[in-house]
């Protein structure tokens, strides 16, 4: 190592080069590969270090995880001089090489006696520490504001959040509350006569759904059955279920015939509606003395009859329109007569739209196949095997529509 190399030292380019001389005699060099520890924060400081070539990183090392990187020194920097001046001390700090770094280094004893012979040494020293104090008070000030502001957007987010979960539990309440309000629309249970018995299911696609059906005794020999499907899905089509089926069975109370009901509940949705909604409904009347079933259907799905012997055909059945497009209403009316273990069975298309896990469709074929193994089932064992068969068939997948089945069982 040279004179002229010590001289390119801040700390002792003042010194004549006869000191430069004896220091290149004392001082030791120390020679540390890349990521290699000079000290430890907390070890007993004892040597006073010049860096003459490459980087010397400083830093805090919290938890033996986490690393604060206070400073990184640089050729002709020094560090190590609080230690020396005050007997005793400990490193405030880790000291680690960034890539290959050569040192000098001077013990206590060593250190006093170059400063009692060139005391500009201590006032060169005295500029530096100032220096640092105000680099570290910037950098701290730095990251304090750093942190301020890291915490102020970590609460901003968590308050965001919970205004969310709030607004997210205040919806989840309000579903469950009109989830509750639409089950208590459709009957807790079924009328049971000595020669008919009724069936039904609902399964909505959302927590709550459009689809809707009821049974109902009109007079002591005349039941009510109704079942019908609002386009769309969610709290707009409950609604709009809700008011239909209220319209329906204020008129049903007249008794009046199905088609009558149908034309007087589609005026008074024609009149009041404001939205383009619309529903499909099967409205039909049984006689409990002929087993007459006289039903309207408004663009709803024809109903299937299961015969006793098995065999399964579809009503036959002519075009109709769903309720609330128009003020003039075309609907399907029909009559059917019901025989000793004939099942009639009426669905909302929810049924044969239901796809499996490959996008197939369930389908009238298959509801037709598996119904005519049911001939000897009762009316609400026909509705729960077919949506028990309907849900393997779905296999998990994303239920698109809401699934509604009402039967009619003449014993």
């Amino acid at each position: 190592m040279s004179i002229n190399l010590l001289s390119k030292i801040p700390l002792f380019s003042s010194l004549p080069l006869e000191e430069l001389d004896r220091l290149l005699n004392l001082l030791g060099a120390l020679n540390l590969q890349d990521g290699e520890i000079l000290f430890n924060e907390g070890d007993l400081g004892e040597v006073f270090y010049v860096v003459l070539e490459g980087e010397l990183e400083i830093l805090k090392l919290e938890s033996g995880v986490d690393e604060l990187l206070l400073n990184v020194l640089q050729a002709g920097e020094y560090l190590g001089e609080m230690s020396l001046i005050m007997p005793g001390g400990h490193r405030t700090a880790t000291a680690r090489a960034r890539g290959a770094v050569t040192l000098l280094s001077m013990n206590r004893d060593q250190f006093l006696a170059l400063n009692q012979r060139h005391p500009e040494i201590s006032n060169w020293m005295a500029k530096v520490l100032s220096q640092r104090l105000d680099a570290t008070n910037v950098a701290t000030f730095r990251d304090l504001k750093e942190k301020n502001r890291q915490l102020q957007t970590a609460y901003d987010e968590l308050k965001a959040a919970q205004a969310q979960i709030i607004e997210k539990e205040r919806l989840e309440r309000e579903l469950q509350v009109a989830a509750d309000i639409q089950l208590s629309i459709l009957p807790d249970e079924l009328p049971e006569t000595d020669g008919i018995n009724f069936g039904a299911c609902m399964v909505p696609a959302r927590q709550v759904g459009g689809d809707f059906y009821d049974v109902f005794t009109i007079t002591e020999k005349h039941i009510g059955v109704l079942i019908g499907d609002v386009a769309d899905k969610g709290v707009p089509s409950a609604l709009f279920m809700a008011r239909t089926h209220a319209l329906i069975m204020a008129e049903a109370d007249l008794d009046l015939l199905p088609g009558e009901v149908m034309r007087l509940v589609n005026k008074h949705i024609t009149r009041l509606q404001k939205s383009s909604q619309f529903v499909t409904v099967l409205y039909g009347i049984l006689n409990l003395e002929n087993n007459e079933f006289s039903y309207a259907r408004a663009g709803h799905e024809p109903p299937l009859l299961l015969h006793a012997n098995g065999s399964v055909e579809r009503i036959p059945h002519s075009a109709g329109m769903a309720i609330g497009l128009w003020e003039d209403v075309t609907l399907d009316e029909r009559v059917v007569k019901l025989t000793r273990g004939d099942t009639l069975l009426m669905y909302t298309d929810g049924m044969t739209d239901c796809r499996n896990p490959h996008g197939e469709a369930f389908g009238l074929e298959r509801i037709k196949n598996l119904l005519s193994g049911l001939a000897e089932q009762s009316a609400q064992q026909v509705c729960d095997k077919l949506l028990e068969t309907l849900q393997g068939y779905q296999a998990g997948s994303k239920q698109d529509d809401d699934v509604t089945l009402v039967a009619i069982k003449v014993k």
